[in-house]
């Protein structure tokens, strides 16, 4: 199991204080109000920041970072992934599981005549859809409702579906 998960992507500077606009990549942008610390990926290093300060534009979360007070401070992280540790991550209700933890489960359905890998996740509106990849090849998309996923193991590293009429048209 990952045991950092990405929050958020720096997708640029917001005024010349410091300040960062962040695309969120959590389901609840509200929530970084309730975080204090974050790494940032610098495809090196993962470097510890402490958010000082939070604003909300549109779907985006502007942060402030502690020590990085001018726009040259902070330029050089645009582009970069924002991550916590596992123990700061907001808690699941029953039967959500984190998008990291499902990638690379391997997915078979009821009577095993169907197994494949789960290669993506696609968030829509309505519900979240797998993208399951076989060994052939072939990816096959199977809606994230009830119906259709049967079990989920994370530690066991482990799905089983059943697949609807026509998904694997």
């Amino acid at each position: 199991m990952e045991q950092l998960l990405q929050v958020g992507i720096i997708s640029s500077t917001h005024g010349v204080r410091g300040e960062v606009k962040v695309f969120p990549t959590t389901d609840d942008v509200k929530r970084f109000k309730k975080l204090k610390d974050v790494l940032v990926d610098t495809g090196k290093e993962k470097k510890p920041l402490q958010i000082e300060s939070v604003k909300f534009f549109k779907q985006f979360a502007i942060l402030k970072f502690k020590g990085y007070d001018t726009l040259d401070d902070i330029v050089v992280y645009k582009g970069k992934s924002l991550l916590v540790e596992r123990k700061n991550a907001v808690r699941l209700n029953k039967d959500e599981y984190f998008i990291a933890d499902l990638i690379g489960l391997s997915v078979e359905n009821e009577d095993k005549s169907f197994t494949g890998m789960l290669a993506d996740v696609i968030e829509t509106g309505a519900n979240d859809v797998y993208i399951v990849k076989t060994a052939e090849g072939k990816d096959v998309l199977i809606p994230a409702i009830k119906d259709c996923i049967l079990e989920v193991d994370v530690e066991a590293g482990f799905m089983k579906v059943h697949l609807l009429d026509g998904l694997l048209d």
